[in-house]
Order: structure tokens, then C-alpha cells, then sequence
């Protein structure tokens, strides 16, 4: 391979990185702006509008930031977005119904292991430091995500495991069919996405007579959370659409609770237990062996 093609690949390399820790940065801090507001408003209303407000936000972006899109696009973007309001709906209906340091960590280190799993069966190429940086993210994930301990997990029933584990499939394939988007359509294929799972949303909360007003003392961060959750998805896309690895990109983008455990910490004043003391270390040193050449 000549020099400035294997230049090319490693500074495309190094930009998807960032870009998908950027990613994660602002997809955790855009959860913990949800869980606040969720706290002040109906969930299926939070859902909704802060869906709405990243859909608003995107178009006014969109003649900056699109591209030229092919039916095909349209129809991996629209894809993504089912999967990911679905994994929503089932992910928030789960956390009713079951217990939530079991549903959390189990649903999130699903959700990066899809990504992982499909990247690498599709042929994606890593050296052995990224590899072994793939596994600590994914212990990174379940640690950080655990808020009860290990404990829990040990005590987990399967009623809990098994619709938590479908949520997190839904959550990793909307990373995996937006990254079959063509890397000329910009953020286009986001717009589809957020369409779809608008409409899948309404249409659930209209059917379960769910209440979607949002009173006004929560709105603020509604429409934060919103605009937060569609930079996010942004940056994975752009990050995917520079070549990286969806193995690398994808459970890089997926150490998103790291970001709202930290901002737990600091707005809330919530203490780590030390599992995710120790699941903040872990992700510190996945990060360093991704980005080690080789």
C-alpha cells in the first residue's frame, strides 16, 4: 500500500475515534438530561418531544450537513430508526417491570457487542491492542453500568435478562444499519431515521393512551436531551462514514454511560460503588489500547 494511502488510513482512523468518543460523551450526557426529565414529565412525553426537537434541530442543519442520498440510504436510516425506538420502548418498559442494575448493564453491553460482532464478521481488520481495548470496553460497559454491584447480576432472574438483551440488540443494530448508509450522504439518513421513530413512537403512545405533554419546568431539558441525542447520533454516523471499523467505532460510541455516571456524580452527588469505580478505570484504559498503532 503506498505511503499516502497508509497516511490517509491512519489519519482516518484517528478522526473516527474521536468523533465516536464525542459521541459517547454527548449520548451519555444527553441520557442523563432524559432521567432528569424524567423525572418532572411522563416518559412517553419526554420520548416524544425530545425525538421532535433532535428532528427540528437536524433539518435546520441539513443544507449544511446533508448529502446526496439514495433510496437505499432512506431505507437503512429508516431501519435504524425502528430498531431504535424499539429497543427505547422495550427498554423503558422493561425498567418498569424489572430491576434496573440488572436491566442497564445487561442492555448495554449487548448493545456494543452487536456492533462488535458484525464488524468483525464483515471483515473488519483490528491489530491485537484494539482488540484487547474491544474487551475491556466491554467489561468497561457492564461496570460502569452496574449502579446496584455485581451482585445484582449474580441475583439476575431470566425474566429480567431476556427482554434487556432484545433491548440491546435493538440499540446495536440501529449502529449497525446506520453504518450501511453511503458515506457521501452526510447526515441525510438521520432524517429518515428520526421519521420513523417519531411515527413508531406516537403510534404506541396513542394506542397505550399515553400521556405526551411535558409540563414547562421540564421542557428546558427535554429539548436539551433532544438536540443532545441527535448530535450524538451524528457523530456516529460521521464517524462510521471517515471508515472506521465498525468493531472500533461502535463500542467506542457504546461507553456512553461513562459520561452519565460521571455527570450523576457530579450534578447529583451520587456515589460510585466500586464496581463503577472500577468500570471508569477500565474504560481509561480500553480507550489507550484502541488507539495504540498495531
Amino acid at each position: 500500500m503506498p505511503a499516502g494511502q497508509v497516511g490517509a488510513r491512519c489519519y482516518n482512523g484517528v478522526v473516527a475515534v474521536v468523533l465516536a468518543l464525542a459521541s459517547a460523551v454527548v449520548y451519555g450526557a444527553s441520557d442523563f438530561l432524559g432521567g432528569l426529565s424524567s423525572r418532572r414529565a411522563p416518559v412517553f412525553g419526554v420520548v416524544a418531544v425530545s425525538q421532535v426537537a433532535g428532528l427540528t434541530a437536524l433539518l435546520l442543519l441539513l443544507p449544511w450537513l446533508g448529502g446526496p442520498t439514495t433510496a437505499a440510504d432512506l431505507a437503512w436510516g429508516a431501519g435504524a430508526g425502528l430498531a431504535g425506538a424499539a429497543g427505547l420502548l422495550l427498554f423503558f418498559r422493561t425498567l418498569a417491570t424489572g430491576v434496573m442494575s440488572v436491566v442497564a448493564p445487561v442492555t448495554a453491553v449487548t448493545a456494543a457487542a452487536v456492533p462488535v460482532l458484525v464488524g468483525l464478521l464483515g471483515g473488519d481488520r483490528i491489530g491485537a491492542w484494539a482488540a484487547a481495548g474491544i474487551v475491556l470496553a466491554l467489561v468497561a460497559v457492564v461496570l460502569v453500568s452496574a449502579e446496584g454491584g455485581l451482585g445484582a447480576l449474580r441475583a439476575a432472574r431470566p425474566a429480567s435478562i431476556g427482554p434487556a438483551l432484545v433491548a440491546g440488540v435493538a440499540f446495536g443494530l440501529f449502529f449497525v444499519l446506520l453504518d450501511r448508509t453511503g458515506s457521501e450522504s452526510g447526515l441525510t439518513p438521520l432524517v429518515a431515521a428520526r421519521v420513523a421513530s417519531v411515527l413508531m413512537v406516537l403510534t404506541v403512545a396513542s394506542a397505550g393512551r399515553r400521556a405526551l405533554r411535558v409540563p414547562r419546568v421540564a421542557l428546558p431539558l427535554v429539548l436539551l436531551s433532544g438536540i443532545g441525542d441527535m448530535a450524538a447520533n451524528g457523530l456516529f454516523l460521521l464517524a462510521a462514514q471517515v471508515d472506521g471499523p465498525l468493531a472500533v467505532v461502535g463500542v467506542l460510541t457504546a461507553l456512553y454511560p461513562v459520561s452519565t455516571v460521571v455527570l450523576a456524580q457530579l450534578v447529583l452527588r451520587e456515589r460510585l460503588v466500586p464496581a463503577q469505580a472500577a468500570g471508569l478505570a477500565t474504560a481509561a484504559g480500553a480507550v489507550v489500547l484502541i488507539t495504540l498503532p498495531g
